[in-house]
């Protein structure tokens, strides 16, 4: 299984036994983990194993012991050719959709759950949980009724019940705080460290951000082992987009990928709540906090965002375009992706699918390029953000002639 190493300081470098820690006692930096890879891993590795999951990876991901593993079966998500959307968007020759909808939970967060609540039940930690109003909160809970775990989910007590009745439906504990998101983040990170929680978003990150690269392996074997040219990816606190470059930078370090082949990011965010679009086109270093978003895209309404000043970096090294759309533009890119390939997005996609669109009437993208447009949850997710863009029903009596003359 995964050979960790250690855990790394992604400011200062300096190292630590891969235990349950989260922050550098030297500087606050955020910790990575650090792996021993096996120098027989290959491509025949992977492509040879009939593990329908990104557990097909164990080798790459932070597990000892495969009996630790709590599988929901997520991953290897279909990679579809889009070519109805390539043309409507303008000419596109090799366009790619990773379409995360389709996960056991119905989102990309299958995979940094799955990982850190098998990360939880190897250290033995009595419970899990997180800070999170929507997917994460599902997928955690969905992962720890497996374990068998307790499951805590912190959130402000004036949510929406609706936002959480997934998470409910697994057995989870909604604890609700009397405050915003950020008072419940505070409390989590608390309660976690004082109760020995493992809550999955915060005291076990390091862990927990190692199964978004996944979605860099799968990308990269689905295509025969070579990595796209572009990857348009919708951003939120930014740890998805730092994970997939993660994921590469591996690939290319084991050989399973051509070293030297280059590729471009553009980070997608959506307007009313793009700290590290506005920072990117100020060619600032400084990420400058949103108060309040304003936004129907509400997985990605993260006002300071954890990893925004590594999408910043990662935006830098690899010759990336951050760009923001507006809510109009986001229901248009759901609605777009929906008609032209059959697949129904939750706001997140849209604007991933809105920003390339935009790029692309923009000359920023080239139409030879090789893309891949990362979709990472189920429009079933917030069905309401398209309703009022939606055809007005209209009942007709129950007579068959009368319903002949409207449809044409």
């Amino acid at each position: 299984m995964g050979d960790v190493r250690a855990l790394k300081c992604r400011e200062c470098g300096k190292e630590y036994e891969p235990q349950f820690r989260y922050v550098c006692e030297e500087c606050f930096g955020p910790l990575d983990v650090q792996y021993k890879f096996h120098s027989d891993i290959n491509r025949d590795t992977f492509s040879s194993r009939k593990e329908k999951s990104y557990w097909r990876y164990f080798e790459m991901l932070p597990i000892a012991n495969k009996n630790n593993i709590v599988n929901l079966h997520a991953g290897l998500t279909p990679l579809q050719k889009a070519d109805r959307l390539a043309k409507e968007i303008g000419g596109l020759k090799n366009l790619f959709i990773k379409n995360d909808s389709v996960n056991p939970t119905f989102s990309f967060k299958d995979r940094p759950a799955g990982i850190a609540v098998s990360r939880a039940k190897e250290t033995k930690l009595k419970a899990v949980g997180c800070a999170s109003t929507g997917n994460l909160a599902s997928a955690t809970a969905a992962h720890a009724a497996v374990a068998e775990l307790p499951c805590y989910i912190f959130a402000p007590s004036d949510i929406g019940h609706v936002k959480i009745a997934q998470a409910l439906s697994y057995g989870a504990e909604f604890v609700a705080v009397d405050g915003t998101y950020d008072d419940a983040n505070r409390v989590a990170s608390i309660i976690g460290d004082s109760k020995g929680i493992g809550v999955v978003n915060i005291n076990m990150r390091p862990y927990y951000v190692e199964g978004s690269k996944t979605l860099a392996y799968e990308v990269a074997e689905q295509l025969d082992w070579e990595i796209p040219d572009n990857l348009v990816i919708p951003v939120g606190s930014g740890a998805m987009l730092n994970a997939i470059c993660k994921g590469f930078e591996e690939l290319q370090l084991l050989g399973l990928v051509d070293k030297e082949r280059d590729f471009k990011i553009t980070a997608a965010q959506p307007h009313g709540c793009a700290p590290i679009v506005d920072a990117f086109k100020k060619k600032s270093d400084e990420i400058t906090p949103v108060e309040s978003p304003n936004t129907i895209a509400k997985s990605l309404a993260i006002g300071d965002p954890g990893d925004g000043l590594y999408v910043l970096k990662r935006l830098s090294q690899y010759n990336g375009i951050a760009e923001e759309v507006t809510d109009e533009e986001i229901v248009e890119g759901i609605l777009m992706l929906a008609r032209t390939e059959g697949i129904f997005t939750e706001p997140a996609g849209g604007v991933a699918i809105a920003v390339l669109k935009k790029l692309v009437e923009r000359g920023k993208i080239d139409k030879d390029e090789r893309i891949v447009c990362y979709i990472t949850g189920n429009g079933l997710k917030a069905a309401e953000a398209i309703s009022s863009a939606l055809p007005k029903l209209k009942s007709v009596k129950p007579d068959a002639q009368t319903v002949l003359a409207m449809i044409r």
